[in-house]
């Protein structure tokens, strides 16, 4: 059964923990995490795939190996900036709300899934499949010393995830893809008093720009996201105000939507700059696939079927980048869910409300009883 009172000890222990990344130092919240988990019953193991950078991990095993699902939420927070009216790592409760850095985003949910882990324990549940917990480093940068070493290294591969990495108990299926690329453009030296003696990198960044903006990436409608986006980031030139700036960078943010290729998007790009006769170098830092799963498959289903009666629950999209990415290139099925306050996360006064988390907790055990029934047919033959 889930204890309320302990759900609400354990958000605010967790958010005293100071995880800001960056700098980066998951060590403190990985111990509190691992304790927890031994007092479930657990036996806990950490991996760091980088200094001070731990993961948590624990096998609640089934009696049977019909299934592996992993539960993942992450251990490390944005850092919490200034101007907070509660203090950013007190924990303090108010009106039934807990503030501090990571309260929705998403120690909430790391809170919930502990919770429940020591509700499953307490009850004596037999499942029939391995519910693999792991709680992530780095998720705030990349989770290049998380879940994707650990996905690349590890000898377990579940056959389903459910990221503990949202909020509003939304079930996120679709997300859009990224392209991160930097332009750079070239230009000639003179003085700022002669500007028609040099040519300028700035002006001719501004006129790809131009180009960018005005480009229509062709893709079909999505029911669950908007169409594509592009968003300069940042821009960079010249060296003095008195001088023809000759070079200039800019740095572009470009989203789009699941059955469009990042490489003819790229090509695409490349040929509407080349028809300007600017020289101009694109440089690629970054893409992420887009990802979709189908709303009938079972983590989905089970999702909503155990929020009926509970909370309002409704399948969505992410227009931003979640790890759930990741298991494409494993071809491994995941969703992300949660239940922290939409609006919230990595906001001055991030909170969580702790009757969200209870019912998420109640959500949760539910799921993995509701989950582990579509195997229990042939248990015990």
């Amino acid at each position: 059964m889930i204890n309320k009172t302990r759900l609400t000890r354990l958000i605010q222990q967790l958010v005293r923990i100071n995880s800001e990344n960056p700098p980066g130092d998951e060590r403190a919240v990985a111990a509190f995490v691992a304790g927890q988990l031994r007092r479930a019953g657990l036996k806990p193991g950490i991996a760091a795939y980088a200094p001070r950078r731990d993961n948590v991990m624990a096998v609640l095993k089934g009696r049977e190996k019909k299934y592996s699902v992993l539960l993942s939420p992450h251990l490390d927070t944005v850092p919490a900036g200034s101007g907070w009216a509660h203090g950013p790592f007190s924990g303090e409760l108010e009106a039934g709300r807990v503030y501090g850095r990571g309260a929705t985003d998403c120690k909430g949910n790391l809170a919930v899934a502990l919770e429940v882990l020591h509700s499953l324990g307490e009850d004596g549940a037999h499942l029939n499949g391995d519910w693999i917990f792991l709680a992530t480093a780095d998720e705030e940068t990349g989770s290049a010393k998380g879940l994707v070493p650990w996905l690349e290294k590890s000898r377990m591969r579940p056959d389903c995830a459910l990221i503990l990495d949202a909020d509003a108990f939304n079930i996120v299926t679709a997300q859009k893809g990224l392209i991160h690329f930097k332009v750079e453009v070239p230009g000639r030296k003179a003085h700022g008093a002669y500007p028609h003696r040099g040519v300028n990198a700035i002006d001719r960044a501004l006129t790809l720009i131009a180009a960018l903006k005005q480009m229509k990436f062709v893709s079909r409608p999505h029911a669950l996201l908007a169409p594509p986006t592009v968003n300069i980031g940042t821009i960079r030139g010249g060296d003095k105000v008195n001088m023809v700036a000759d070079w200039c960078i800019f740095e572009v943010d470009l989203r789009f939507l699941p059955r469009m290729d990042a490489a003819k998007i790229l090509g695409a790009i490349k040929t509407k700059f080349r028809r300007t006769g600017i020289p101009f170098r694109l440089v690629v830092n970054d893409i992420q696939q887009p990802y979709e799963i189908s709303c009938r498959h079972p983590l989905v289903r089970g999702l909503k079927a155990a929020a009926r009666g509970i909370a309002p629950s409704r399948v969505t999209g992410s227009e931003g980048a979640t790890v759930i990415t990741f298991f494409k290139r494993k071809n491994i099925p995941a969703v992300a869910t949660g239940w922290g306050a939409s609006g919230c996360a990595h906001a001055t006064d991030e909170f969580v409300r702790i009757a969200d988390l209870e019912r998420g907790a109640r959500v949760l055990e539910r799921f993995i009883r509701i989950f582990d029934a579509g195997f229990s047919s042939t248990a015990g033959k």
